[in-house]
């Protein structure tokens, strides 16, 4: 597990004191994906050089198991830092190597024998999926399979945990989604933790368990993804969740409108026509729409309610776990929302 504890970070720029970290307090659960989201500038990359022991914040404490890293130096600190693992926004991989020469070269810097090594990274290229490019060079590989080979390279002393900063930076879209499945199953069958930083809220969507929002240097949000999303107004459901553009006129012909917010496949696949059965009212879809968090189908909907009991309809949907906002009466009701 990593907690990081009101942790600051500032740098002398031109004179003048640029402060990256403001009190920044996170928990990683052991074997999550966590992902870390803001702007440029916010000072998520400050952060993942913190958490990987390459920065000593100015105050505050990063702490790995319980440990307190700040007590750390000399080969006690080098030992740590070999359960972390990193992954730039620039791959550092050496040009004159093989794909597979430059995933063993931590390994031959551990001094690990030939054939332990040669399984390892036989292991690595079949979990990155470039197992049929082991013996090309670099500079015959994509963006988004450099970026792959980096993660194993990253991978290859088998850390604890693995921070990768910006890890779709530069990649197009389709090689994007397979860099961060790479990452996703470094997590689920390898059990190691992995940190993402990103501008892109849709990284979050794809593979996050939980998140931090920054922005200044400053936490505004965290928790699981799928409880902030719960929650309408977070930053992180705004984000995430099917816009919804409605007019008032749209919603005025019901008896009742409401947003609604449905997670899990139960939800959305049921409780709303389960409802209307149970009530005898009739649900219309006016915004709003599906999307996924990871494997978790979520819906964000706008709905039109006719039928006499369509307040009871809906208090019964929040009663099972959908999460009812907005609700206005007729013309008059969304009139004064």
């Amino acid at each position: 597990m990593i907690t990081v504890e009101n942790l600051s970070k500032s740098f002398a720029t031109n004179g003048n004191s640029v402060v990256a970290l403001r009190d920044v307090s996170v928990d990683v659960q052991a074997g999550s994906l966590f992902g870390v989201v803001g702007p440029a500038g916010s000072g998520k990359s400050v952060l993942a050089r913190c958490i990987a022991l390459q920065e000593r914040p100015d105050r505050g404490v990063v702490r790995l198991d319980g440990l307190n890293t700040g007590t750390l130096d000399g080969r006690r600190l080098r030992e740590i830092r070999r359960q972390l693992g990193v992954v730039s926004t620039k791959p550092e991989l050496i040009a004159e190597r093989t794909i597979a020469g430059n995933i063993a070269s931590p390994l031959e810097q551990l001094g690990v024998d030939g054939p332990q090594r040669r399984s390892r990274v036989g292991s690595l290229l079949d979990l990155v999926g470039l197992t049929q490019r082991a013996a090309q060079r670099p500079g015959e590989l994509s963006a988004g399979q450099l970026r792959r080979v980096a993660v194993a390279k990253a991978l290859a002393a088998a850390p604890a945990v693995l921070l990768a900063d910006d890890p779709t930076a530069g990649v197009d879209p389709e090689e994007a989604g397979a860099v961060l499945a790479v990452l996703d199953r470094a997590r689920s069958e390898l059990g190691t933790t992995v940190v993402i930083t990103t501008p892109d809220a849709g990284v979050v969507r794809r593979v996050c368990d939980d998140v931090a929002v920054l922005e200044d240097g400053i936490v505004i949000e965290r928790g699981s993804v799928l409880d902030l999303i719960s929650n309408p107004g977070s930053r992180t459901a705004q984000a995430l969740l099917p816009a919804i553009e409605t007019t008032r006129s749209q919603a005025a012909r019901y008896d009742r409108s409401a947003d609604v917010v449905l997670i899990g496949f139960a939800s959305v696949g049921a409780l709303l026509p389960e409802a209307a059965g149970r009530f005898d009212v009739e649900f219309a879809t006016i915004g709003g729409g599906l999307t996924r968090i990871g494997d978790t189908p979520v819906g964000r909907f706008r709905l039109g309610v006719r039928g006499e009991r369509a307040d009871a309809a809906l208090a019964w949907v929040a009663e099972r776990g959908g999460h009812v906002t907005h609700t206005a009466r007729g013309p008059q009701g969304v009139a004064a929302a």
